[in-house]
């Protein structure tokens, strides 16, 4: 009958004499503690539980995705975007526009889709290209998104800049007014699904990011394993190198150079090259 008020006591004394010794170093609060946390059988409050990471089979040494820390924002600016306007930003909102669109553009001009295709075995369609596009904007996304308030604002005009570039390509193409309408209508939900998926994939292990890839990027048509091995390899890989790059970079260039698709030792991530100067700074 006394055990659980007496745990409550112990734990509600324990929290206090820690609050107080890590705020003024009191190392008689901090005996205290330890002393009251035994007696009820309670875990220190000084001890942090270890958080168990994943490690893939495929890339085992891919670091842990840093956290961006939620920068502080004034009552003022947290009205206005929930009225869904953009408050004052680190960078200049122009800047980071043309950097969300050069950014796109990395996604579509910088990949060999032909080999994709071919790897893949996927047909040469509209609807194959806008799979193998969805899937590095949403590499960019995931990066982007650890950059805070700024990495937000750029992840709309990437999306905005990608659903622009899909509506001109289909006019080109011929497509009339009402199959477009329903193309881009379906190509909305497989994107929105596709994320979901992406994500839930890229934090779990390989299987399921291979389950997440074989309905998105094969449409479920894939009868080779070791093209899925080959996909799972190719996003692990990306993703490790994408997050070594300088977030601030980023938000000014948008420049992104995307690792091949096939390569010898893909356990290797590729070092980003930075500048090297003289004794003379030249």
């Amino acid at each position: 009958m006394y055990r659980r008020p007496l745990q409550f006591a112990a734990r509600s004394f324990a929290r206090v004499s820690a609050c107080r010794a890590a705020s003024v170093f009191d190392k008689e609060a901090c005996f205290r503690a330890l002393a009251a946390c035994q007696q009820a059988g309670v875990s220190s409050p000084f001890v942090t539980p270890c958080r168990t990471l994943h490690v893939t089979t495929q890339l085992c040494n891919v670091k842990e995705t840093r956290q961006h820390t939620e920068e502080e924002v004034g009552a003022f600016t947290k009205l206005i975007e929930a009225m869904g306007f953009t408050g004052p930003l680190k960078y200049n909102k122009w800047k980071i526009k043309i950097a969300a669109l050069r950014m796109y553009t990395c996604c579509v001009e910088r990949i060999n889709y032909d080999e994709f295709f071919e790897k893949c075995t996927l047909p040469d369609t509209l609807n194959s290209w806008f799979l193998v596009a969805q899937l590095h904007v949403w590499m960019c996304l995931v990066r982007m998104r650890q950059e805070g308030r700024e990495g937000k604002y750029m992840c709309r005009y990437i999306v905005h800049s990608m659903w622009e570039d899909v509506e001109q390509r289909s006019k080109i193409m011929g497509i009339d007014a009402i199959h477009r309408k329903e193309a881009m209508k379906a190509m909305t939900e497989t994107f929105y699904a596709a994320i979901f998926g992406y994500d839930e994939g890229v934090l779990s292990d390989d299987c399921v990011l291979a389950a997440a890839l074989w309905r998105n990027l094969f449409n479920r048509q894939c009868e080779d394993p070791r093209q899925l091995e080959l996909m799972v390899e190719y996003v692990r890989k990306q993703m490790q190198y994408i997050d070594a790059l300088d977030g601030d970079d980023l938000l000014l260039t948008g420049e992104v150079k995307w690792r091949p698709l096939v390569e010898e030792n893909a356990q290797s991530i590729l070092k980003v090259v930075k500048p090297t100067y003289n004794d003379a700074g030249l």
